[in-house]
């Protein structure tokens, strides 16, 4: 069924309106009738056709007057989508830019110089090597927003064990929280399933995982809860690190905002995870919040529907 454009649903409105209006004026335009009864006076004959002249008249204003909201609306939101467009792909081109710069910078370097040691060309393919996997990792994460924007309509559903989908990513980072001395306390309970996308539920909490590695600071501790709800899942997922400053917080969801961008970039930071994760989160019929938490740290709160 198509859905009623703002324009059109006003026009709607106001028509019932005053339609209501005019039936119980013509109907009871003598204030002393007290029951329903058959226009028995040409003037009330005269009265309803006035009426409904008007109203007529009043529908046409209202409809091109509704049509005009409809097409400022469309050009107003096409407006901001082409301007979005626009610095969504100039951040890309930013972004791609920098490990470009650097892959070339290094590979031209080793060309130009054959006699270069053993040594120094281990290192500079080294750091190629790891400017091409940032380059792969954005342009991934660029691929799964593209997918969520444009093909949410062909994104598979199947039983997604969420629960299963933590531990195995507790199991894949265990390392990555051993070098940094933080810990991760998994105390989500047995067999949370939802009806979702598998892909993207881990790109959820993986993306999250990855966001306190890089930010929450050594020696941090990350936990993972979760509350049963009639039809879904309410999920915390909080750290006890710096937290955020309060005015970055209502911008963190929002592509490529960096707070720190030298920072970012440093520790491998692709400024789309938590874009990903509120995404993905809306497509599994949920909301997510984010707020500094009283003793220190940071927490994100988030639900998924069961079905």
């Amino acid at each position: 069924m198509k859905k009623l454009s703002e324009g059109t649903k006003m026009w709607m409105s106001v028509m019932v309106i005053f339609a209501v209006y005019a039936v119980i004026f013509i109907l009871f335009e003598d204030y002393d009738r007290k029951m329903l009864a058959p226009f028995d006076e040409v003037s009330d004959w005269h009265l309803l056709l006035f009426s409904l002249v008007v109203m007529a008249g009043l529908a046409l204003l209202l409809h091109r007057y509704a049509c005009h909201m409809d097409e400022r609306i469309s050009r107003e939101q096409a407006e901001k989508e082409n301007r979005m467009r626009r610095e969504l792909t100039q951040n890309i081109s930013h972004e791609l830019k920098t490990p470009v710069a650097s892959i070339l910078g290094y590979t031209d370097t080793i060309l130009d110089n054959p006699q270069m040691d053993d040594q120094t060309r281990l290192q500079f393919i080294e750091r190629t090597h790891t400017q091409a996997q940032r380059l792969t990792a954005l342009l991934q994460d660029i691929s799964t927003l593209n997918r969520m924007d444009y093909a949410t309509d062909v994104l598979s559903k199947e039983r997604v064990d969420v629960s299963q989908i933590v531990a195995d990513i507790a199991e894949e980072t265990v390392l990555a929280f051993r070098q940094k001395g933080m810990t991760l306390h998994n105390c989500l309970p047995h067999n949370i399933i939802i009806q979702g996308n598998t892909s993207l539920v881990y790109s959820i909490f993986r993306n999250l995982t990855d966001n306190a590695l890089c930010y929450a600071g050594e020696g941090t501790t990350v936990e993972i809860a979760a509350d049963e709800q009639p039809d879904s899942w309410h999920f915390t997922f909080q750290d006890n690190g710096t937290g955020i400053a309060p005015e970055h917080l209502p911008r963190i969801f929002e592509r490529f905002y960096r707070i720190d961008k030298g920072r970012s970039r440093s520790l491998g930071g692709t400024g789309l995870g938590l874009a990903i994760v509120k995404n993905a989160v809306l497509l599994h019929g949920g909301t997510i919040t984010a707020q500094n938490i009283a003793t220190g740290g940071l927490q994100f709160e988030f639900t998924l529907k069961k079905e």
